[in-house]
């Protein structure tokens, strides 16, 4: 049964969501995932004692978390070696617009290109709107954007965006993953 961590930094909560319906679906299909919020790992934290890893992110602000990036630019190496892959959620993978959707992959692109990563499957996926977590400012600028991205600027009630079935796809089609290259480099080490 293969390991998988799935790290995650996440804004208001959504991530977290995401992370752990990732990490249930890969439990489905007999792996064994473990979901850790960045901001809560261990300090006996280790790379080397999972098999897999998937790491994922909110986007604020046009920017993904900062301790998600530091730990990538900190662990490349390590990340490289094992079957990884990234996911991200944002308001802009949220909305059926091609400009939009060129936004959150360009976010993507940011990160890979500073951290020099290249990890195995990319997700993208919608987030949410928590007008009810928001402060008075963030709430303002998040009406704001979402005037011009969803039109959903009620800020008496939260909206979710995530396509949950896309979810369930992008950790079944990792899974397949990584469950062939485990098998492929265990095949190669008994030659």
């Amino acid at each position: 049964m293969p390991s998988v961590l799935v790290l995650y930094g996440t804004g208001e909560g959504q991530t977290a969501k995401v992370a752990s319906q990732i990490a249930e679906t890969l439990d489905g299909r007999g792996h064994d995932a473990t979901s850790i919020d960045i901001e809560n790992r261990p300090d006996e934290f280790a790379l080397a004692s999972f098999d897999a890893v998937l790491i994922g992110s909110s986007i604020h602000v046009g920017a993904h978390d900062e301790q998600i990036r530091e730990f990538v630019s900190a662990n490349r190496d390590e990340l490289q070696r094992l079957p990884s892959g990234f996911f991200q959620v944002s308001l802009s993978s949220a909305v059926d617009d091609p400009e939009r959707r060129a936004e959150a992959a360009n976010y993507v692109d940011t990160l890979l290109e500073e951290t020099d990563w290249h990890p195995d499957r990319i997700g993208l996926f919608g987030g949410a709107l928590r007008y009810s977590k928001y402060g008075f400012l963030k709430r303002l600028m998040m009406k704001r954007i979402a005037k011009g991205a969803t039109g959903d600027v009620d800020t008496s009630q939260d909206y979710e965006y995530t396509d949950w079935a896309e979810v369930d796809a992008f950790a079944s089609d990792f899974a397949a993953f990584v469950e062939g290259r485990l098998d492929t480099e265990a095949d190669a080490g008994e030659s």
